[in-house]
């Protein structure tokens, strides 16, 4: 809207004074009361009354209407919320309206009213409502003030001119299109509350549609009308209300149209609704918890009130046919039998015309079993795409049903095992029985952390979805249309006998996160219970109960121990117990990391992990690890034999690379290295050269030069600025006192800019820093992240010595840029060399591992100081 001119006359300042006071004492009342419904319909009324002073003190035409839309429309007007309003003219209008309209306008923003406004007549409002939106909008149209008549000729053509059906149809498909659009977002720990799936809108979908037929919008009424239970309506009303009340007191605190629930503001909200902190979880995370069983439970009601209104409105006549003697399919939905259950979707009129209320037996209670056997029969028949309104509303009633006695039952047992073991369908039905609570209810330790979130700054979805997520990859993993994403796993998992145990791991690895004290002692606790009562074998509960408690070991090792050390592969050997442990781990762990979160997976870390799988089965498999030094000088010397470079040519070369060189890099990079240097081994200048990474994701960079002071600080800068992230550095100085640096490096944020152009860059601008060794500027520190800003960790620093005469520095910090730049130059100040470092950033969270070396490492008093200075300058 382009800027509207000020009118600061005394009226105008009057009114907005006036304005902001009615509106303070409107918050500072709710502050006190907190009835959501209460607020919107007083902030309607309020805003009404300034919109029909302001109209009379212009003496707007009599002949023209003043018309609210939208949730103003409906009377519930949020505090930061747009104000949308038609002008409802009678005809086009001429210049001396034109300019009244004009001011108009431009009154209501200079007295603060934000509004959002169109300017019609009844003909073209009917031309635009052939979009789906502004045909919603003028449904919801109320009269403020101006021609009545003109206002009921409008509503009687929207009324004539709206097609149900069609209506219908658009609104699913914009809602199927709206949760779609917010599918990444999903789950993520700031959700939206108006937009995101099981949000106000689903609810308002439900509203609409059944304000097009005519149908009575609230709760109680759609009770009344035989759509749902009283018991459901008073259920849906209180979700409806917990919506309303965090989007209200989202917009006060952020003074502002807010309708994401941000970091900045969870803790606040919780404050405000007196929530507080446990002794393992914040109150904020108490908070989102209750948002996200409010949300799965909306979704659950707008299925249910769609397929009823659907049924209700068009009486469509689909194909019947029966499964067996509980269930039958209609059209292409699952159904409960008629004569197995008393709970219809719609309830019959009696021969009065009265609505009968339904009765207490649905075939969930007089038969519990038959729960699991809907979701294996879900499994078994991939033509059905849901589930029946009437059978989602018994399922949703019967979840009480699953108790101490049903997980005793040894049928359902059996069958909930059969679900994990069928060949299609497993993650469809472990989704579907957390929709529905049936699998917090079968499984109390995964109810739970239902909803629960994870501020450790890489996880971006709540437990149960993350632990979901992670089914989900491990059955990836065996369909064939994705095979080209992880050929190693899913040869791996095609040869895997009995995956279920993968699943079951899956399923228990986090389940006992929140709890406080080590989640994979506690997990391992409540997967050999499962397992014994279900009666799984020694060995597959075994290895299961191992998996829960040995998650993270394979990640953890990859990421922050030193590959090239036989003694590491060794001991990380000696934790498994044969090939199929050591198969199951690493499909796990892929499917684990992969699972946090879409950021922290990349090219580098599948090949770190790939890499340790491959080294230890073969420690596994001979018993010991390989000659490695000799393998790799070997392996090298072929590939540059097919560059026509007999070994003559780099002797020289080689005999300045000592045994720590040949085994911390690979057969192909010391080949390349090679290549590149074996005729300039005395060079006087910096050589940079850049390649693509052969993980396929990133560059690597190899530096070459004569030693300096700070090499690896002014690198780390230069990368630093160009927003690239060390992900491995191998630091190595050769005999005769050269820098021989190899860097894994990734870009921070995926831009489009071509790989070429970027290595030409580094290796000219590079070189020319080094060449010129001026004073290291620190890079920018950059902003914290509003994650970490509002839920920061401590930053831990741990130094230990190891077994070949260096030392082992542990840092753990919130991630920023630049952070590993100020680290190098701390190094430096405190001449401590750096000889090898791997960085892993998960989020917003680094955790890196750097081997150094250091006069003042063996002076206990220095290392302290040093430490001290890495903490406050991280």
């Amino acid at each position: 809207m382009a800027a509207l001119p000020h009118r600061k006359t005394d009226q105008t300042a009057g009114l907005r004074e006036s304005l902001r006071s009615d509106r303070l004492a409107l918050e500072q009342n709710y502050l006190l009361h907190g009835k959501s419904a209460r607020l919107l319909s007083a902030h309607s009324r309020l805003i009404d009354q300034y919109l029909r002073r302001v109209w009379q003190n212009i003496a707007m035409p009599d002949s023209i209407s003043l018309v609210a839309v939208g949730g103003y429309g409906r009377g519930e007007l949020y505090p930061k919320s747009d104000i949308d309003l038609l002008i409802l003219l009678d005809g086009e209008p001429d210049s001396v309206l034109q300019q009244k309209l004009h001011d108009l306008i431009g009154v209501l923003w200079d007295i603060g009213l934000e509004v959002g406004h169109s300017i019609r007549t009844v003909a073209q409002c009917l031309n635009e409502s052939a979009d789906i939106t502004v045909q919603t909008n003028l449904l919801e149209a109320r009269l403020l003030t101006g021609n009545a008549n003109l206002f009921r000729e409008l509503h009687d053509a929207v009324r004539q001119h709206l097609d149900l059906r069609r209506f219908f149809s658009a609104k699913q498909r914009e809602q199927q299109q709206r949760h779609k659009r917010f599918l990444d977002a999903d789950f993520n720990l700031e959700p939206n509350l108006k937009e995101s799936p099981g949000g106000l809108r689903d609810l308002q979908t439900v509203t609409w549609i059944c304000r097009a037929a005519g149908i009575a919008t609230r709760w109680a009424d759609l009770a009344d009308a035989g759509l749902i239970t009283p018991a459901e309506a008073r259920q849906i009303a209180r979700h409806d209300t917990l919506l309303q009340t965090l989007r209200i007191r989202l917009h006060y605190l952020a003074k502002r149209r807010e309708d994401r629930l941000i970091f900045e503001f969870q803790t606040s909200l919780a404050e405000q609704m007196g929530i507080a902190a446990s002794a393992n979880r914040r109150a904020s995370e108490h908070l989102m918890q209750r948002y996200y069983q409010t949300k799965r439970a909306v979704l659950q009601f707008n299925t249910i009130l769609l397929q009823n209104l659907h049924d209700h409105l068009f009486h469509e006549t689909p194909t019947v046919h029966p499964l067996n003697e509980r269930f039958m399919v209609v059209g292409t939905l699952l159904d409960i039998r008629e004569g197995t259950d008393d709970t219809s979707p719609l309830r019959k009129r009696g021969a009065g015309g009265d609505l009968s209320p339904p009765h207490d037996k649905s075939l969930f209670d007089k038969t519990p079993s038959a729960i699991f056997e809907l979701f294996l029969l879900m499994e078994q028949h991939p033509e059905l795409t849901d589930l029946s309104a009437k059978t989602l509303r018994a399922l949703w009633r019967a979840q009480h049903q699953i108790d101490a006695a049903f997980r005793k039952d040894p049928l359902n047992r059996a069958r909930f095992m059969e679900i994990l073991r069928q060949p299609q369908g497993v993650l469809h039905a472990l989704r579907r029985m957390n929709q529905y609570g049936i699998l917090g209810a079968y499984i109390p330790a995964f109810g739970r952390i239902v909803g629960q979130m994870q501020h450790d700054l890489f996880h971006v979805y709540t437990v149960d979805e993350h632990i979901l997520m992670v089914v989900r990859n491990l059955r990836r993993f065996s369909v064939p249309q994705h095979f080209h994403e992880f050929p190693l796993c899913a040869q791996l998992l095609g040869k895997f006998a009995r995956p279920e145990v993968l699943y079951i791991a899956g399923l228990f690895h986090d389940i006992a996160k929140g709890r406080g004290g080590d989640h994979s002692q506690l997990g391992k606790k409540d997967a050999r219970a499962f397992c014994k009562l279900h009666q799984l074998s020694h060995d597959d509960t075994e290895l299961i109960v191992w998996l829960v408690e040995q998650h993270l070991s394979l990640s953890a090792t990859a990421q922050k121990q030193d590959m090239s050390d036989p003694d590491v592969i060794g001991k990380f050997a000696a934790k498994i117990k044969n090939d199929r442990y050591l198969v199951a781990l690493y499909l796990l762990t892929v499917a684990d990391v992969r699972g946090t979160s879409p950021k922290v997976w990349n090219a580098w870390k599948a090949k770190l992990i790939e890499d340790l799988f491959r080294q230890t089965r073969r420690y596994l498999r001979d018993g010991r690890v390989a000659d490695q030094l000799g393998e790799i000088r070997r392996a090298a010397t072929t590939t540059l034999n097919l560059y026509a470079m007999p070994p003559d040519t780099y002797q020289l070369l080689w005999a300045q690379l000592d045994d720590s060189y040949f085994l911390d890099h690979e057969a192909q990079e010391i080949a390349w290295h090679t290549r590149l240097l074996a005729f300039k081994v005395n060079t006087a200048t910096a050589i940079v050269k850049a390649r693509l990474s052969r993980t396929g994701e990133g560059l690597q960079v190899m530096v070459y030069c004569p030693d300096q002071r700070a090499l690896f600080a002014r690198i780390c800068v230069f990368f630093a600025r160009m927003n690239y992230t060390i992900v491995e550095a191998k630091i190595h100085t050769t005999q005769h006192g050269y820098a021989l640096n190899s860097f894994q490096i990734m870009e921070a944020t995926r831009s489009k800019t071509v790989y070429r152009d970027i290595m030409t860059y580094i290796e000219f601008e590079l070189t020319q820093q080094i060449t010129q060794a001026k004073p290291i500027a620190p890079a920018a520190t950059g902003r914290v992240s509003r994650q970490l800003k509002h839920f920061p960790i401590s930053t831990e620093v741990e130094i230990k010595p190891d077994h070949k005469g260096m030392y082992v520095l542990s840092l753990i910090a919130g991630d920023r840029p630049g952070l590993l730049a100020r680290i190098a130059l701390i190094m430096d100040q405190h001449d401590i060399r750096l000889h090898r470092a791997k960085i892993n950033t998960l989020g917003s969270r680094a955790e890196d591992v750097f081997w150094i070396s250091g006069a003042i490492l063996a002076e206990p008093e220095e290392t302290r100081v040093f430490l001290d200075e890495l903490r406050e300058k991280i």
